[in-house]
């Protein structure tokens, strides 16, 4: 009897000490040990790691049945590994293989170690493999080796939460049946019991404010992007105990030299669990660490405190911020608050650690949900910003931990992503390298934000139906996510080829009479339907067709996507802007459908497409210098007539080379007034307003403030010159920190005197002197930090005119030609004789262009085809 009660209080001391539980677990369920295999090692006995877990060889287990003949085992000899177990041996798979390992039904971690390296006959960059849990997919197409040199590392591990329902976990390896040759490979497995760590409490989407429930599903998986020790020092799996985490230090991806203030707790403050925030949460040297804005509450008004994370797009991540007021005098609520805000989306007002918390040193967490756009890898970015609306004590904002987790596809049951492209070895400034893709606890910083693109939508079920419901109140889609009717129609009729139209009393406020409305079926014969072979691009409103109206007129045609962020509101800004502008350089509606819940948007064909296709990543010709001054003109002329030119002040709030189009002539013309704003009246400065644009275009202090000027475009279009010049994006998460942000790094360049050696090597050698100094000292002006130190559209245009006559008058004077290039020097050092010419009755204001012929253009169009 005493040994039955020995064994059992043995058992219940284990269970508490691998677990720190601080919630009920069910009486009736047992937990499985935790296990480690030592993929490929010869022998069976156990070899320990640096934080002394031990790890048993695959060789003969019983996780491994049958391993001979099918996994070869191959080591590594590089005895400079810090932690030579588990990277020293690999097993090797040319087909299919399958680990067995029986577990109790539950939430667990899976851990994937790999080390890309020469094992045997087998080189690392033949390794294209999948690995799926029973039929989720983890991996698919992976190349440890990519991803290794991306990252900039040796090694580095692959961290899931799954949910495992049967007593076995199953683990396929399985060679690419896409390359020839492939084969896989792993160095170490590891699987860790858990409590259910994702359920509680419930997040919230981060949506501009309005953030809605999200619930998760206890069966969905979940990938590790990243997990920080924000403020904090980097800490081992060895100091988390409980499930051998790694927290990395945050510094790596803070953005900009705001990086604010690291402390740690006062002597006299006890990190206190609560009860809603077990100890297995995170370990206690998260909660005694943090990062704040520092003491100046100036500087903090005038900046944020921001990460950047580059993640796959396409899919909904889940972010847990980690809380505790650990120093004093913050001890009561209101004197510390702040914004939270996930990829440009307001996630919480009015954070105020103590009230969560209920006091100092206790501890709390909050969860986030956000879905990112686009393709490939793109950038998740957090910020915090003092909340001024309670008028806080200190203007400051804090974070102690922050852990980003990709919730599993739902569609197709996978948490797998692309590779991330490498950069080759002769990638320079002005080129466009690959970018990193750091999903590993090993990470490097990536980070670029850009403008909307189709939603890929990854969750489905009852959340969304509930997200859906609200948000279509807003959005103007109705419940089952189709656009709500922009009109009311009172009936119907067929018309003479059998087909049904809408006819009847038209309640819609879009403006019918200075614009042409299409049915439905125009724009089907238009498009042949929306034949795929007509598609242009895909832009962040949807899919942009090519068509041909009144017997042979090409159109673009824009037609809005159901899942796309932009809705109503964008649809019927862009139609209101648009049908009373007239101008050479802008944009001219020719028409628009909003039949059968459709939002189609119609203009006048771009030969030329968007100006970003002919500076970068295309195989398009290269433009001159004297194109792109005369382009960059153009684009200021559209900007200044909106600023000055029309009856009210338009201010665009989303320049960029995008939205920069070309017509046959090469006539630029700004696009896209889905996110415009009318001006402030007279008696304002400014227009309050939630902050919308695109990343590396985005004014800072509009971005600090919430507060839109005209200067807020002068500033995108400061970066649109930089760009011109430079031919590289405004934001590149694979170049060093510092090379990121292309405003930044050649404002930088500018102040050492070595901008001429990051512009583009097309223009070397073909750029005067004075011009170049014009051009540059316009482009630095116009992204200076503050609004008032930028100058008007105005005044750019003007510069931008001289800085062209001084471009032709060296072209005229000296040997300066087209074919003229230079290897000592990016630009050409003849002199010209004269700086002061006449403008040869060059308009330099704004020109209303009413009479003109609608010429149209596209928007944000990525991955364009078919041109």
């Amino acid at each position: 009897m005493v040994r039955q009660t020995l064994s059992v209080i043995l058992r219940c001391v284990t269970l508490l000490c691998l677990f720190s539980l601080g919630v009920a677990v069910d009486i009736n369920s047992t937990i499985s040990d935790q296990i480690r295999l030592d993929c490929g090692a010869s022998t069976p006995t156990g070899h320990v790691d640096s934080d002394n877990r031990t790890w048993y060889s695959d060789n003969g287990s019983k996780f491994a049945p049958s391993l001979k003949g099918v996994g070869t085992t191959a080591s590594s000899q590089d005895p400079s590994l810090p932690s030579p177990v588990p990277y020293m041996t690999a097993r090797i798979f040319t087909s299919n293989y399958t680990y067995s390992f029986p577990v109790t039904p539950g939430r667990l971690f899976v851990r994937l170690y790999f080390y890309p390296s020469t094992y045997g006959i087998y080189a690392p960059e033949n390794a294209y493999f999948g690995v799926t849990a029973g039929n989720l997919t983890l991996l698919y197409n992976f190349s440890a080796s990519q991803n290794a040199m991306a990252e900039n590392v040796r090694y580095f591990i692959r961290e899931y939460s799954l949910n495992v329902t049967s007593d076995q976990l199953h683990l396929t390896f399985a060679p690419s049946t896409h390359q020839n040759g492939s084969y896989a490979f792993i160095n170490g497995i590891e699987i860790v019991p858990t409590p259910d760590l994702f359920t509680t409490p419930t997040p919230t989407i981060a949506n501009g404010g309005n953030p809605d429930p999200f619930p998760i599903d206890p069966a969905w998986g979940f990938q590790t992007m990243y997990r920080l020790n924000v403020g904090g020092q980097h800490i081992s799996p060895h100091g988390d105990v409980d499930f051998f985490r790694t927290w990395e230090d945050d510094t790596r991806y803070i953005y900009t030299a705001a990086q604010g203030v690291k402390f740690g707790k006062d002597n006299n403050v006890t990190i206190t669990y609560t009860s809603s925030v077990p100890n297995y949460t995170a370990p206690v040297d998260v909660y005694a660490s943090a990062r704040s804005m520092g003491t100046d509450p100036q500087i903090n008004l005038n900046h944020n405190l921001t990460w950047f994370f580059q993640v796959d797009a396409g899919a909904f991540y889940l972010l847990r911020f980690h809380f505790c007021e650990i120093q004093y005098p913050i001890t009561k609520s209101n004197q510390r608050m702040f914004f939270i805000y996930i990829n440009n989306q307001t996630a919480q007002q009015q954070m105020d650690v103590i009230a969560r918390s209920n006091g100092i040193g206790r501890t709390v967490y909050e969860d986030y949900a956000i879905l990112t756009t686009g393709s490939g890898q793109v950038v998740l970015w957090v910020a915090l910003h003092p909340d001024l609306s309670t008028q806080p004590e200190y203007y400051d904002a804090i974070l102690n931990g922050l852990e980003i987790f990709k919730i599993q596809n739902i569609a197709t049951n996978s948490l797998a992503g692309l590779n991330p492209p490498v950069s080759s070895p002769d990638v320079g400034p002005n080129k466009t390298p690959a970018g990193r893709k750091p999903k590993s606890i090993f990470a490097v910083i990536g980070g670029a934000v850009g403008g909307s693109v189709i939603v890929l939508v990854v969750c489905i079920g009852v959340c969304i139906i509930r997200r859906r419901k609200k948000a279509g109140k807003d959005s103007g889609k109705s419940d089952d996510g189709r656009w709500t009717p922009l009109t009311d129609y009172s009936k119907s009729q067929s018309n003479t080829s059998g087909k049904t139209t809408t006819t009847g009393s038209r309640t819609s406020t879009l403006p019918s009479n200075l614009c042409r409305h299409f049915s439905f079926d125009e724009i089907q014969a238009a498009t042949n339907n929306f034949d795929h072979a007509y598609l242009l691009g895909k832009g962040g409103f949807g899919n942009v067709y090519i068509g041909e109206i009144d017997s042979g007129t090409k159109v673009a045609i824009k037609r809005g996507n159901p899942t796309s962020e932009q809705g109503v509101h964008e649809f019927q800004t862009e139609i209101e802007m648009l049908s009373k502008l007239r101008h050479r350089h802008l944009v001219s509606l020719i028409g628009y459908c909003d039949d059968r819940n459709e939002m189609i948007l119609v203009y006048d064909y771009m030969a030329h497409g968007t100006l970003r296709e002919h500076l970068y990543n295309t195989t398009n010709p290269p433009l001159s210098w004297k194109q792109r001054l005369e382009i960059c003109i153009g684009a200021a002329q559209g900007l200044h007539y909106l600023h000055t030119g029309a009856k009210q002040t338009i201010i665009h709030r989303d320049v960029k080379t995008t939205n920069i189009l070309l017509d046959e002539k090469w006539i630029a013309k700004v696009s896209d007034f889905g996110l415009s704003k009318t001006g402030p009246n007279v008696d304002n400065t400014h227009v309050s307003t939630v902050v919308k644009g695109s990343f590396g275009y985005l004014d800072p202090e509009y971005f600090r403030r919430q507060q839109l000027t005209e200067k807020s475009d002068v500033y995108s279009f400061g970066v649109v010159l930089f760009e011109v010049l430079c031919a590289r994006p405004a934001l590149n998460p694979s170049l060093p920190k510092e090379q990121i942000s292309l405003a930044d790094w050649a404002l930088y360049c500018q102040k050492k005197g070595s901008l001429g050696q990051i512009i583009d090597p097309l223009l070397h050698g073909k750029i005067s002197p004075q011009c170049f100094t014009k051009y540059v000292e316009t482009a630095e002006k116009c992204v200076a930090d503050h609004s008032i130190d930028r100058p008007s559209m105005g005044d750019v245009l003007w510069n931008l005119e001289f800085a062209l006559q001084l471009q032709e008058s060296a072209e005229d004077s000296s040997n300066l030609t087209e074919g003229t290039s230079s290897t000592t020097s990016p630009l050409n050092t003849s002199t010209t004789t004269s700086t002061t010419m006449s403008f040869r009755g060059r308009s330099i204001t704004s020109t209303d262009s009413d009479g003109l012929t609608p010429s149209s253009v596209f928007s944000q169009l990525m991955n364009p085809g078919g041109r």
